[in-house]
C-alpha cells in the first residue's frame, strides 16, 4: 500500500512542477448583429420587445460588459450584444464604507458594485455616472441624485457660475 501512495505522491509532484502550457483563449465571436436585450432609461430589461424579470436580469447583468462604448452578455461560448438607452445600470442607493473610504451601489435590478473612490465620476447635464466593473457605467436615480449631491456637496451648475 505504501508503494502505490508513493506512485501517486511522485506523479502528482512530477505534475506540478510542469510548467503551464500557454492558453491562448481566442475572443469569442458576436453571435448576431441585431441586439437581442435593451436597458431602458428606467434600468429595465427588454429581451425581444417583451419586459425581463428582474431575476433575469440580474443574472444577465453579472456577465454585461462595456467594451469602447458598446454592450455585450459575454460567456465563454458566446457574445451577444445588448443595446443601452442611456447608463446600463440605475444606481437606486448606495451606502458609505467608512473603513474602506469607498461606496457600495445598488442598482435598481438589486445588484451590488463596490466604488472604491469617486475620482473617475462623471457629472453631466444628464445625471451622475459612476464607473463600474467590466467598463460599465451606473447612472444615480433621481432621489440618489440629491442625497449624493447634499452628502458631497458637489456644485450645481448654477452655484459653480455664481
Amino acid at each position: 500500500m505504501e508503494k502505490h501512495t508513493d506512485n501517486v505522491i511522485d506523479t502528482l509532484q512530477e505534475f506540478t512542477s510542469k510548467p503551464a502550457p500557454d492558453v491562448v483563449t481566442p475572443p469569442t465571436a458576436l453571435c448576431s448583429e441585431v441586439a437581442l436585450f435593451r436597458i431602458l432609461l428606467s434600468g429595465d430589461w427588454i429581451y425581444q420587445a417583451s419586459p425581463l424579470p428582474t431575476k433575469f436580469a440580474k443574472l444577465f447583468a453579472s456577465i454585461l460588459h462595456g467594451i469602447d462604448g458598446e454592450h455585450f452578455l459575454i460567456t465563454p461560448v458566446e457574445k451577444v450584444r445588448v443595446e443601452v438607452d442611456d447608463a446600463p445600470l440605475l444606481i437606486v442607493d448606495y451606502v458609505k464604507d467608512e473603513i474602506a473610504s469607498g461606496l457600495t451601489l445598488r442598482s435598481s435590478i438589486g445588484t451590488e458594485h463596490s466604488l472604491a473612490t469617486l475620482n473617475h465620476l462623471q457629472l453631466t447635464d444628464f445625471g451622475i455616472y459612476l464607473p463600474l466593473e467590466r467598463g460599465l457605467w451606473g447612472k444615480l436615480s433621481r432621489a440618489c441624485y440629491y442625497n449624493f449631491v447634499n452628502e458631497f456637496n458637489l456644485p450645481d451648475d448654477e452655484e459653480a457660475d455664481a
